[in-house]
């Protein structure tokens, strides 16, 4: 899926993503192979870097599975299958901390009994 998570970074960058992060969660889930998480500074541009994702991704023989959040666009998920892509607001990507979460491997984990 690296040519997926390619095509996926180009598009965010056309459209001034920032603060774009890829994370390798292969390792950590057998629901996907990669995160990625970007910002748009208005709801706006959290829409246009969805929509360039998806269309990027429909040109290059990728159908998205799913997209959620469109109509809010503070916080825009969109199902690749081996990529999910999070395109957040800065606030909200601040709140929910998705990197930090993606970031945890199991053996880091420390339960308090």
């Amino acid at each position: 899926m690296k040519q997926l998570t390619v095509i996926v970074n180009e598009a965010l960058e056309e459209v001034k993503g920032e603060n774009i992060i890829t994370l390798d969660v292969s390792n950590i889930t057998a629901v996907m192979d990669t995160v990625i998480v970007v910002s748009g500074s208005t709801n706006r541009q959290v829409k246009a870097l969805s929509n360039a994702v998806i269309e990027a991704s429909k040109k290059a023989g990728f159908q998205p599975l799913g997209v959620e959040g469109m109509d809010g666009g503070e916080w825009v998920l969109v199902d690749l299958i081996d990529v999910v892509v999070h395109i957040m607001q800065p606030a909200v990507r601040d709140f929910y901390e998705l990197e930090k979460l993606w970031s945890v491997r199991p053996n880091d984990i420390v339960v308090d009994n």
